[in-house]
């Protein structure tokens, strides 16, 4: 198997992780990332996880006549999985025009790219957001999408409808949107994971950074949730699982076994978990104590939230397989080896 796979946004988190189990699977990667809010050494952890060096660009996507010139030069690319977005919930509140711009307009340079060449492949980077508080859980994908809670959820949103519409134009564009709920831990090796810029958005690496001693309290933002324990309910993944998604969403659009040239899956556990149950396992399986506090709730923050996973699970063929222990021990092996070796 040698089909070119073209990664945007592939130094980030995700991506990162996706890239492997793509050179992994055997494709060819090609990696094309601006850097704003990632290191280019993730290239050096991807290559010391495979042995291979993936094709690496700096490159900014709103940019439609660089982003042209690029997919000129890399005339074989056959499949484009789309990560590339702003993605902080908060900063999005607060710059609501640089997330629209950044978010849309390189979707919308990627589509325009595809359009003018023979080149119908996309996966597409999507969220739970789109769902905000669902109705019934748990969430499946004729749930209704909801008015967004932030801009940054209303680009995932605004993207879907934006991919689906060129789609109904031109037939000949295939695309799978992965609506993902919340990816945790880091690869195995710990040569790749989560590394967000300056304050975590996400709980795991604020977790991570609080063991570390660089954050000296961790908050739990409200204890008066209708849940058990009171704090808030989410799904998370092992990010490995979530990549393998990628892989075969992929293989699925390149074999033509798509049922419809537009296609939505849910990927999570299936199962909730508790911010306080997250704290007391990270606790429990890294034998370490952590310095939590229990604040205010948080403005946006939806209740309670986890996946019907049963349509992934029976059209790709892909189910979550690691345990929220294992994605908690891979986090802190890699918040310490970040560390040790920045």
């Amino acid at each position: 198997m040698n089909s070119t796979v073209l990664v945007t946004g592939g130094t980030g988190y995700i991506g990162s992780h996706t890239a492997v189990e793509l050179i992994n699977e055997g494709y060819r990667v090609l990696i094309a990332d601006n850097l704003s809010n990632s290191e280019p050494d993730v290239i050096d952890g991807i290559e010391k996880i495979t042995g291979v060096r993936p094709g690496f660009e700096k490159l900014d996507l709103c940019d439609a006549p660089l982003l042209r010139e690029y997919i000129d030069r890399n005339s074989d690319i056959t499949a484009i999985v789309h990560f590339a977005a702003s993605k902080s919930v908060g900063e999005s509140v607060e710059k609501p025009l640089t997330y629209y711009r950044n978010n849309l307009v390189s979707l919308i340079n990627i589509l325009e790219e595809m359009q003018q060449r023979s080149l119908s492949n996309l996966v597409f980077s999507s969220s739970c957001t789109v769902y905000g508080q669902p109705d019934k859980l748990p969430v499946t994908e004729s749930a209704p999408v909801k008015k967004a809670s932030s801009p940054y959820g209303n680009t995932k949103k605004i993207s879907e409808d934006i991919i689906e519409d060129c789609i109904t134009a031109n037939p000949s564009l295939k695309s799978v949107s992965l609506r993902y709920f919340n990816p945790i831990g880091a690869h195995p090796t710990a040569f790749i994971g989560e590394l967000p810029s300056g304050v975590p958005d996400n709980l795991v690496p604020f977790i991570t950074q609080t063991a570390a001693g660089l954050r000296s309290q961790l908050k739990v933002f409200g204890n008066d949730y209708n849940t058990p324990d009171g704090s808030c309910i989410r799904d998370y993944l092992h990010v490995t699982d979530l990549a393998r998604a990628h892989v075969v969403a992929i293989k699925r659009l390149l074999e033509n076994r798509n049922k419809k040239n537009y296609e939505v899956f849910n990927l999570g556990t299936g199962k909730g978990i508790s911010v306080l149950e997250m704290i007391k396992t990270f606790e429990k399986v890294n034998s370490l104590k952590l310095n939590y506090t229990i604040t205010g709730r948080r403005a946006g923050d939806t209740e309670q939230v986890w996946a019907d996973t049963s349509l992934a699970n029976r059209e790709l063929g892909w189910k979550a397989e690691s345990s929220l222990e294992e994605a908690l021990v891979s986090a802190w092996k890699w918040e310490q080896y970040y560390r040790k070796n920045k």
